[in-house]
């Protein structure tokens, strides 16, 4: 025997999740989506329906961004048109001095953004920052790397962390650091 069919006017008693979403984001009143805010819906539906209707951020935003919501994934979307020349080729950082050089920039364009009050600018720099920390950090892992070099990105995937957790305290703290006899025995022959 076969099921029986639904009538075409039946309502399904429960909203789609697609549904929740737009519901809760127009609860919410946001003019923009932001990681965080996006994070909020998920934690909305669990807290509504249960762990059963978890969704990822990803499905989220996707929904918000087709229903014509503005979502900035990233400070990346936020600034991707206005300050792109600022951000081209920002993180080289082959050797001590040039990761000395790459910070001071990052510091410049932070600075600049504060000034100009633009958040989303100054978030990106930051992201930009932690990116170099990853990239100094993996190259540092690295076993097949030759092990000075490891240090010295070792080195310098610290002083990004340093200058991301404290900016305006950095440069002094790179002077007593680089006038420390630990790293002049470790770096003597790099010339910083």
């Amino acid at each position: 025997m076969a099921a029986p069919q639904k009538k075409k006017s039946e309502v399904p008693t429960s909203p789609t999740k697609k549904a929740v979403i737009l519901k809760i984001a127009h609860e919410m009143g946001r003019e923009r989506f932001t990681p965080s805010e996006v994070d909020e819906i998920c934690r909305r539906i669990i807290a509504q329906a249960g762990l059963g209707a978890r969704v990822s951020a990803g499905y989220v935003a996707s929904v918000l961004k087709d229903a014509g919501f503005r979502v900035a994934w990233s400070a990346r979307e936020e600034t991707e048109d206005r300050y792109e020349e600022e951000f081209k080729e920002l993180l080289h950082f082959a050797d001590l001095e040039e990761a000395e050089m790459c910070v001071v920039r990052l510091d410049e364009l932070l600075r600049k953004f504060e000034q100009l009050k633009e958040p989303a600018a100054a978030e990106r720099v930051r992201e930009v920052a932690r990116l170099g920390r990853r990239r100094a950090e993996m190259i540092a892992h690295n076993q097949k790397v030759d092990a000075a070099k490891r240090e010295e990105k070792n080195e310098i995937a610290r002083w990004f962390a340093i200058w991301l957790d404290t900016p305006g305290a950095f440069f002094d703290w790179l002077e007593v650091r680089k006038q420390s006899p630990e790293f002049r025995q470790k770096f003597a022959q790099s010339g910083s």
